[in-house]
């Protein structure tokens, strides 16, 4: 981690462990994703050679259990590799908290069978996995949504989903996916989340979605037109999925805030130094005052998010009764000040922060979505604010 990531102070000192594991994801960050992540961006190219060299190094079940060859870290720990995995590459970061979250499910909602079934190939990496929630009439409210799966088949074996997904991240090149469908009555009591294969019968995926960032993963539909899964994949049971999706929520939080604080740093730390080789007038464009000041602020606003995040995870960590609102603070403050710092950094490059090679730009693109994934941070307001007047 480069300097300006120290958190020796205060209440976050890192114990050794942290300390290597923070040292250990920056050091392959650096080596294996930052020197082509703006060829993978610029070339729509989904490296996942390059995402299962992580399955050694832990991070495909980061905080999944160690029978099933899970890390079983916590939160904070979670927090500090995805904030380095972004200073190379948030779009990167993203997809690997993306296939956590779906093997998270399995292992906490699923039973024996199914945790031996799918984790030891998740947590290698060996298998790849997407998150299937949002569907095209169906986002932040999340119970509204129509996928339908029937029971089918002899003695009820299988369920026939149909329905479609939408801005599903991996969708087409992953080999699980994780799905929330409706298996009874409106409303979130007729939820349920079931998991499937790629090869299920029935199962395909829209054209690959033309986005403003996050080019290095694919984005796409996922339509299911009579498509066959066997009913021992759904998860805890019938009716358990809003459960499940709610449960997920506070952890993708602070994973897409973390992904948005270390593409931030990035952008800051590119800020810097070419603002200490830039000449106008003379001189470094460094030392003019306007924008000594403008780099103090933006430090200032990294270090509060930074604290902030290491907050809210810490709470998740203790299941503290407040970590809920925590998180949704988190994720709107943290993924807020991440894309204006990024947007910053562009204006201090001025005209070259406008090309690709600089690397400014995609920062730019690829942190704008944080503030509309994980409930956009309109519907994080929400939450905040509900919790506050519940108190009264």
């Amino acid at each position: 981690m480069d300097a300006q990531v120290d958190t020796s102070a205060g209440q976050f000192e890192l114990n050794q462990d942290q300390r290597a594991i923070q040292e250990m994801t920056a050091a392959f960050a650096a080596e294996r994703v930052a020197p082509y992540a703006l060829d993978w961006d610029k070339e729509r190219f989904f490296p996942q050679s390059v995402i299962k060299e992580t399955g050694p190094l832990g991070f495909g079940g980061i905080y999944v259990s160690e029978d099933v060859g899970g890390s079983g870290l916590g939160r904070l720990d979670a927090v500090l590799i995805f904030e380095a995995l972004a200073t190379a590459c948030p779009a990167f970061s993203s997809f690997i908290s993306i296939h956590n979250m779906a093997a998270w499910m399995i292992d906490r909602f699923g039973d024996d069978a199914q945790r031996q079934k799918f984790l030891p190939k998740l947590t290698s990496m060996e298998w790849l996995a997407s998150y299937a929630l949002t569907e095209p009439a169906a986002g932040s409210d999340a119970a509204a949504l129509k996928t339908r799966a029937v029971r089918s088949g002899g003695n009820g074996s299988d369920y026939v989903l149909n329905g479609a997904k939408q801005f599903i991240s991996g969708a087409g090149d992953t080999d699980l996916y994780v799905a929330m469908v409706r298996t009874g009555d409106a409303g979130p009591g007729g939820v349920s989340t079931i998991v499937i294969p790629k090869d299920a019968p029935g199962l395909s995926f829209g054209a690959t979605e033309s986005k403003m960032g996050w080019h290095m993963q694919p984005t796409r539909q996922v339509i299911f037109e009579d498509c066959k899964v066997p009913a021992e994949n759904v998860l805890s049971g019938e009716g358990m999925g809003f459960k499940i999706a709610m449960a997920g929520l506070d952890g993708g939080r602070l994973n897409i805030a973390a992904c948005s604080l270390g593409g931030a740093q990035s952008a800051l730390d590119k800020a810097l130094a070419y603002s200490g080789e830039r000449q106008a007038f003379g001189k470094a464009i460094n030392e003019f005052q306007g924008l000594q000041f403008k780099l103090a602020d933006m430090e200032t606003e990294l270090q509060a998010a930074r604290m902030f995040l290491y907050t809210a995870a810490a709470k998740l960590d203790r299941k503290a009764p407040d970590a809920t609102k925590w998180s949704a603070m988190a994720k709107r403050f943290v993924t807020d000040i991440g894309f204006n710092v990024a947007n910053d950094a562009l204006q201090i490059h001025g005209g070259y922060g406008y090309l690709h090679d600089y690397g400014v730009e995609k920062l730019v693109r690829d942190l704008r979505v944080h503030q509309i994934l994980e409930g956009t941070n309109e519907i994080m307001r929400v939450i905040v604010a509900r919790q506050l007047i519940g108190r009264q």
